[in-house]
């Protein structure tokens, strides 16, 4: 699958900057909460839906707006680990977003079973019973292996006058921030708009099979990555439909640096 690089845009290098201004990469301090149980992140602002709770074994989370970033911090990875070593790991646990919290007292509401599996061998009911853990986090590159970026097209979309994706398996450290389509072979590209989370959508839909590109934060600057063919003639609602790509690049983030691979011991 050939994947295009060119120039990035002005006006996408500034949404990139606003994007990069939480220097989620660094290691921050903080407080985590639970949900009792993982699918009440089912529902989340991403847009994911019954799908959620089979990311990740079901670690999710959801993160404040800096960190949720308008629905452009929908699928990152955070490896998150508790700073009572009696009870918890140094490892900790990965989450992947997959909603919004609006609590102002945690950074972070994470599923039951996330919660858990900060804990040492032994201890997982222990570190349950704390309700709120004093932890410390950073912003993780998320890794699927063998998976590829995927399209599911969402149930919303009403063919031939209405599409509505989201993106699946986004491997790296990266946000997604502009799609466009187009008709495979066709020069004729339509931008698609981010409707919330991690949905797009657009009422301008081409005919025939689809082909996408869309520009990903990579490095300081971002690129295009193309799709070339994608979605069928006949696509359905709610199939998930591969792309053939792996994002696996590392987005630079324009603050102070902080990124220096170490973790403080307990």
């Amino acid at each position: 699958m050939k994947i295009m690089a060119v120039k990035f845009l002005p006006f996408l290098f500034f949404l990139f900057v606003s994007s990069a201004t939480a220097c989620d990469r660094c290691v921050h301090q903080s407080k985590v909460a639970y949900f009792s149980s993982a699918s009440a992140l089912q529902s989340g602002a991403c847009g994911y839906g019954d799908l959620a709770i089979g990311f990740n074994g079901g670690r999710l989370a959801a993160a404040i707006p800096s960190f949720y970033k308008q629905g452009a911090g929908c699928g990152a990875c955070y490896q998150i680990r508790c700073k009572d070593s009696t009870l918890c790991s140094k490892e900790g646990t990965t989450v992947i977003v997959t909603d919004l919290n609006t609590n102002n007292q945690t950074d972070f509401v994470i599923s039951s079973r996330a919660f858990m599996a900060m804990a040492n061998k032994g201890k997982a009911k222990d570190v349950l019973k704390l309700g709120i853990a004093e932890v410390e986090y950073k912003r993780v590159p998320c890794d699927y292996k063998s998976k590829n970026l995927a399209i599911r097209v969402e149930e919303s979309s009403r063919k031939p006058n209405y599409l509505a994706i989201s993106f699946l398996y986004q491997g790296g450290q990266t946000e997604i921030v502009a799609v466009d389509v187009a008709q495979v072979g066709s020069s004729s590209w339509n931008f698609m708009s981010q409707n919330h989370g991690a949905i797009w959508d657009t009422s301008r839909v081409p005919t025939g099979a689809l082909q996408f590109r869309f520009v990903v934060t990579a490095g300081y600057d971002g690129k295009w990555n193309w799709a070339k063919s994608v979605l069928p003639a006949d696509w359905k609602n709610g199939v998930i439909y591969d792309t053939g790509l792996q994002i696996t690049d590392i987005a630079q983030e324009a603050c102070s640096p902080c990124d220096d691979g170490n973790w403080k011991l307990h």
